[in-house]
């Protein structure tokens, strides 16, 4: 990844260009042999929490034969697919967990992310109290974005020139 892709015309970046640059490279740590994913938590232009995807804490990572839906065929699991299949944390799942594991707040955050969130974790943003979420990146999930509207969650895409 070019290391100024958020940085414009040598322009010192805006906070959502920061933070989602911060987000891009959480999302490096991810082990998920489907799909590699950031997100991060912030309050008042803090960052409080951090997380990407892959699987659990003491288990065999993806790369290592950890889980068999992200290691099997596309034809067998299909992207957005079996879920129910999958060992891995998603990004926005683990950076909730970060927060709570380290008693940090996510009451008013905002959450990056480089992918929309999927309904579980759309269950989870909602009930963390997170008001907010800058999203970059598409995931085959209507349920989870018809829940974050409802439950009146500003989701703003990020790049997009109405934010």
């Amino acid at each position: 990844m070019n290391k100024d892709i958020y940085r414009r015309e040598g322009k010192k970046p805006d906070w959502d260009e920061y933070f989602m640059g911060v987000a891009h490279a959480v999302r490096q740590r991810a082990d998920c042999t489907r799909r590699q994913v950031g997100a991060i938590l912030v309050k008042d232009k803090r960052i409080i929490a951090t997380g990407y995807n892959g699987t659990p804490r003491g288990t065999k990572n993806c790369s290592e034969g950890g889980c068999d839906r992200c290691n099997g065929s596309e034809e067998t699991y299909p992207r957005g697919m079996h879920l129910d299949k999958c060992v891995c944390s998603h990004a926005e799942e683990n950076v909730i967990v970060q927060a709570a594991l380290h008693g940090v707040s996510t009451k008013d955050a905002t959450m990056y992310t480089t992918n929309s969130p999927c309904t579980t974790c759309a269950k989870m943003i909602i009930n963390a109290g997170i008001k907010k979420i800058i999203i970059e990146g598409d995931y085959p999930d209507e349920l989870g974005a018809k829940l974050l509207k409802e439950a009146l969650i500003e989701i703003i895409k990020f790049g997009d020139k109405n934010a």
